[in-house]
Formats: C-alpha cells, structure tokens, sequence
C-alpha cells in the first residue's frame, strides 16, 4: 500500500497564517469545556498575552461564555501561561494552586508552541482533553508538515544512531517490520537490512509532506509508503513481526491507548522498538525544560502502560546520547 502524491510544496503565506490561527483557535473552543484549564505557551516572552487576547476575542465571537486571562489568582475559566515567564517577585501576588504546571508542560492541561507566531500549534493535550474534537490530526500535520523539507538537514546526521538501535533490537530476517512515525525514512534502509531481501518493510506516517520526504529512502529500501494514524493503523491484527517507533510515544496524547494499537497490530513474539537518537534529559533541556519521572517514557510509567496494553518491556536505555527500548508482544 502507498500513499497518493502529496500536494507539491508551496511555502506558507499571511493568508495561510491567517488559516492556521482559526483552525487552531477552533480546535482550542473544542477542547475546552467548562472549568479552570491551565494553558502554557512555548515561545518568547509578551505571546502568552498575545495568544490569550486573540482566544479571548474567539471565545467572545462564538458566545462560549468562557473567561481568559494571564494573570494568576484571577477568577478566570481559562488560566494562559508563559513557560518562560519568571516566578513572581517580591511583593507580587503568589501563583495560584497548582501552578508548578507552568513549570513543568507535561502536567499544564494544553501546550501551544508559539516560536512562530503566524503558525500556532497546538502541542500537547492531557488526556482527559484528549478525545475531544479532531486536534490531533490537524495539528500534528501542521506541525511536521512546515518541516519535512528540511528535516534531514538538521537531523540527517542520526543515521548511524538509527542502524545502531536496529541492529541492537535483533529482529529476525524474513519478517515483516513496521515503522510508524516513520517521518523522512531514516529507519528504513537499517529496517530493510535487518529484516533482509525475503521480509517486508512498511513505512507508515501521518503527514503527507512527511512520506514525500521520505521516498528516496523508502525506494532504496524497497519500502511501502502508507498513509496513516498511529492510533488506528490500518493494519490487519499480527500483521507485523516488529513495529519501529522514533519519537512518536511523546506524541500521542493516550500512550497507553497508543500502545495497544501497536500491540493489535503485532504477532504475539514480536518486537517493539520505542527510540529517539537523543536522551531523554538532553532533548528536555533542548526544549527549555527538565525531565520529569512521570512522562510516558520514563521507566516506571513506561513499564506500566506497555503492561497494561500487551507488551512485555525487556530492554531500556535511557542514555545521555540516546533513548532505547524494546518490549515483547506478550499472548493473548
């Protein structure tokens, strides 16, 4: 199975801006319900107000009744936060309860990445948000479609990383080996190596710029290009002897939801490879942040979710220069 021709590439424009900010404003009125929700934004200082004025005027537009504002300890439905904004000084009013969560993303209920403030995306949502509305499509291809054409340049440099976890993982030859989140194909030639001439390699993203991006990797190593959701793959069940997955875990607003798809999708015996060519630590501080033991990679609530959705975690590394595990698909 291969994916239809993306559209050919066009760089974005004022009116494509323009496009992206009502869609993710739209998103965001279907992501809120009623009660106080703690909104962070990521990006330079003075955008947290941005942003909250130009959801303030959304919500104002379409009558929801919801109240926005950046200021801590005001009775508000909507609380907007700057990660980078300074904890407050002396004689300044004390941050609210639970406020920590400006501090630490992974716990604020929805991230917004404002580096560039005429493509808002919206990053992470908590699960209890999560199955509402259809965000995560649009907003992850907004994210990775802008960046598929120069992803190599910056990363094309973790290919040997790549071979290195592949070739650590042992999967056996004449299998068949699925790569989901499959972005520019870097995967995908260690893959074909490892699974050799008599196995199959499917290449599965959810971004079309994504998939076009990798074809001259994914003919090189006779790969299928698939079109397709991580959280619904369309696979048959114990299609797949291994299921390869580089950075998509942190993705996924459900991991344990996530997880299970991979699982349906896998023969009892077979692998998951779950990798990232930089640590976990080095990749929070990248990101302006520390890392927390409870985010969906860490050990012990890793350990857990991929019991919980029929995998057997046999093998975890998370080193400064890499993250690696794998896990087995246990019966059942």
């Amino acid at each position: 199975m291969t994916a239809g021709p993306p559209a050919e590439k066009r760089l974005p424009g004022p009116a494509d801006g323009q496009a992206r900010w009502a869609e993710l404003l739209g998103s965001l009125l279907g992501l809120l319900p009623g009660g106080a929700r703690v909104l962070l934004v990521d990006g330079p200082a003075g955008h947290a107000r941005l942003f909250a004025g130009r959801l303030a005027d959304e919500v104002a537009a379409h009558g929801t009744g919801l109240r926005v504002t950046t200021v801590p300890g005001e009775d508000a439905d909507v609380l907007v936060y700057l990660r980078t904004a300074p904890a407050p000084g002396p004689g300044q009013p004390a941050d609210p309860p639970g406020s920590d969560r400006r501090r630490r993303p992974e716990l604020a209920d929805i991230v917004v990445d404002l580096h560039d403030t005429s493509w808002p995306v919206i990053r992470r949502v908590a699960a209890p948000l999560a199955a509402r509305g259809p965000w995560y499509l649009t907003e992850t291809r907004a994210f990775f479609a802008c960046r598929a054409d120069t992803w190599d340049a910056k990363f094309g440099d973790d290919g040997p990383a790549y071979q290195a976890a592949v070739a650590e993982a042992g999967l056996k030859p004449g299998g068949v080996a699925v790569d989901v989140g499959c972005g520019t194909g870097r995967a995908l030639p260690p893959l074909r190596a490892a699974v050799g001439p008599d196995g199959a390699v499917l290449a599965v993203d959810l971004t079309p710029e994504m998939l076009r991006a990798a074809r001259p990797a994914a003919a090189a190593a006779g790969a299928a290009l698939v079109l397709g959701d991580a959280r619904a793959l369309p696979l048959a069940d114990r299609a797949a002897d291994a299921v390869f997955a580089a950075g998509l875990v942190n993705h996924l607003p459900d991991s344990t939801a996530g997880l299970r798809e991979l699982a349906r999708v896998t023969r009892p015996g077979g692998l998951l490879i779950l990798f990232h060519p930089t640590g976990r630590a080095a990749l929070a501080a990248r990101h302006g942040h520390s890392v927390s033991h409870d985010e969906p990679l860490a050990a012990g609530p890793l350990r857990r979710s991929a019991a919980a959705s029929g995998w057997r975690l046999t093998a975890y590394d998370d080193a400064p220069r890499r993250f690696f595990a794998v896990a087995e698909r246990v019966a059942g």
